[in-house]
């Protein structure tokens, strides 16, 4: 009986233990299936690769093999055992009295403790699991900088967008058809010398009837780190291609397609000493502007781009001593010089000596204070080369008998304001010689000057002054090759004061802004000058005002009230007012 007993005993321990195999089974398929799921989850998230996270479950499947078949050999040993146990207990050699006197056998685990020691082993099993995995992605850098690939990190991608509403008030005492559009009939001539009749109606700038247009500007960065020193800049944006100082596009274009050209693509070394100070910067191809300007546009419009090669020298004078003597960073003299073609011949007529270029150079210092402040000062020279109108003087002096080199004289853009005389016809009547060219050469002696206050930071008072003469006009000149009698109106000049925050970074950031500019008709270029203000050109002044305000990280609000009227000639007054939405990214 006893023997019956112990065996029905047996039979159930083995019940029970077949049970709790059951059991640990259903928890470790849980377990597995919960693992996989996280690491399923850690790939959509972007913090494991696909093959990563299969090369995880691989070892993980490989590692569970080894355990097995090291659990199969142990468990082949327990069995022989247990059989040994059961036939022991059947033949009666285990004994009642067998057990030890300090040992209790438990032939009943209940639920209640059964369930806590799964929770446990659970719980453990899966901070186990979940650590693995956060100090592998730890030392492996997921999801950070440092894990991408390493060309990946030497790139940079930057843009802006800006919707501007704009409306052109033109005054009353405005004359209809005063003013020749001059680019509008050079186009339209092609050389074929035909007076203003091509052009039709275009053929006269709009000075009576206002204007509601809209717009919109659209720019995308590129900047790639390539070496130690060098990286490379592109940048895409909307506009005219033909025109060199907007990248505005108007909206209502019966739903056509925008242009989005290549604005800027250049190659750039910044050279740094043992102090980590930027000594040296070279730039070729299509840059941004390499001249200091303080903010102003008398010379260079905002958004023109050089195409060319430049490059400036920088050097601190004394930093230690002036640093003891006034505080600050002390100053620091520049110096830049570039070399920029404007406009390249036809390789077939041979004119490479009438090729269009100009050559530039300025110096300046930068000087910072300890109170904040600074003051930045640029004096520059501009130098252009054939650019003045080559007039047909033979005996039949049609734009058809134009010379190769008298059609390169011919401007490729104009805004307006610059003296012009006819290529065609020998005569002084422009209106019915077709081509028209510049009357003056151009040397431009430009200084600019920029003081900040950073008495109320973060807000800063500035003020900016720019003061240009063109000292390639010589009207004696003019009168002999030209027969025009041509006054000179070589100066411009601009002041201009803010208030405010630097930058439109944070939310509740402002400024306010107002000056005065008087640019004379032949004081500079007017392709290259502002072309917001009086719509563009030289031989204009009058007064701007406006503001900033941020909406919210990188989102403001600008509005500008430009009011503009020539200097010489009909009365032609025009007020801009520009209402604009701008983000940065």
């Amino acid at each position: 009986m006893a023997i019956n007993k112990q065996l029905i005993v047996a039979l159930a321990l083995s019940g029970l233990i077949g049970v709790a195999h059951a059991d640990e089974k259903e928890e470790l398929l849980k377990l597995r299936n919960t693992t996989v799921n996280l690491i399923k989850q850690l790939v959509k998230q972007g913090v494991l690769t696909d093959k990563t996270a299969n090369e995880m479950i691989k070892q993980a499947e490989a590692d569970a093999g080894k355990q097995a078949a090291a659990a199969k050999v142990a468990g082949g040993k327990n069995a022989v055992d247990a059989g040994n146990v059961e036939q022991a207990a059947v033949n009666g050699a285990v004994a009642k009295d067998a057990v030890p006197a300090d040992e209790v056998r438990v032939t009943y685990v209940p639920d209640f403790v059964k369930d806590e020691i799964r929770q446990q082993v659970r719980s453990e099993l899966r901070e186990e699991v979940v650590g693995d995995v956060m100090q592998k992605a730890k030392d492996e850098k997921w999801g950070t900088a440092e894990g991408v690939p390493e060309w990946v990190k030497r790139f940079k991608l930057s843009g802006d967008l800006r919707l501007r509403d704009q409306g052109n008030f033109y005054a009353s005492d405005n004359i209809a058809k005063s003013y020749f559009n001059w680019q509008t009939i050079n186009t339209l001539n092609n050389g074929a010398g035909n007076g203003i009749g091509p052009a039709g109606i275009n053929a006269f700038q709009n000075t009576t009837l206002n204007r509601n247009v809209s717009r919109e500007r659209f720019r995308l960065g590129i900047d790639a780190d390539i070496a130690k020193g060098v990286d490379a800049g592109i940048r895409l944006a909307t506009g005219n291609t033909p025109n060199p100082v907007s990248t505005n596009q108007t909206l209502g274009n019966t739903g056509a397609l925008y242009q989005f050209a290549v604005d800027r693509a250049f190659l750039r070394y910044n050279g740094y000493d043992d102090k980590k100070f930027n000594w040296l910067t070279a730039m070729a191809g299509r840059t941004p502007n390499p001249f200091f300007t303080a903010g102003s546009e008398v010379v260079w419009d905002e958004d023109l781009s050089f195409e060319g090669a430049a490059l400036t020298i920088r050097h601190r004078l004394g930093v230690d001593q002036l640093s003891d003597e006034i505080g600050g960073k002390g100053p620091t003299v520049f110096a830049t010089g570039g070399l920029f073609p404007l406009q390249s011949t036809n390789l077939v007529s041979g004119l490479s000596a009438r090729d269009k270029w100009f050559f530039g150079g300025q110096i300046g210092v930068d000087w910072g204070f300890d109170n904040q402040d600074s003051l930045q000062m640029g004096g520059a020279y501009y130098d252009y080369q054939n650019i003045k109108a080559v007039i047909n003087k033979s005996a039949n002096p049609l734009c058809n008998t134009n010379t190769a080199d008298m059609n390169q004289s011919v401007p490729q853009f104009m805004q307006g304001g610059n003296s012009l005389v006819s290529i065609c016809n020998g005569n002084t009547d422009l209106a019915s010689g077709g081509l028209v060219g510049l009357a003056s050469d151009y040397r431009i002696v430009d200084i600019n000057a920029l003081y900040d206050m950073a008495l109320f930071s973060p807000i800063h008072l500035r003020f900016s002054a720019d003061v240009a003469k063109n000292i390639g006009f010589n009207r004696s000149q003019i009168l002999a090759y030209t027969g025009y009698h041509i006054a000179e109106k070589t100066t411009a000049w601009q002041f201009k004061v803010d208030l405010g925050w630097t930058k439109m970074t944070a939310p509740g950031n402002w400024n306010i802004f107002t000056g005065y500019k008087y640019v004379e008709r032949d004081a500079v270029l007017d392709a290259y000058t502002d072309s917001d203000f009086h719509n563009g050109g030289t031989n204009v002044k009058g007064w701007m005002m406006g503001g900033n305000y941020a909406l919210m990280k990188s989102v403001w609000l600008t509005g500008r009230w430009l009011s503009g009227n020539v200097i010489n000639g009909p009365a032609y007054g025009l007020d801009v007012m520009q209402l604009d939405l701008n983000t940065r990214f």
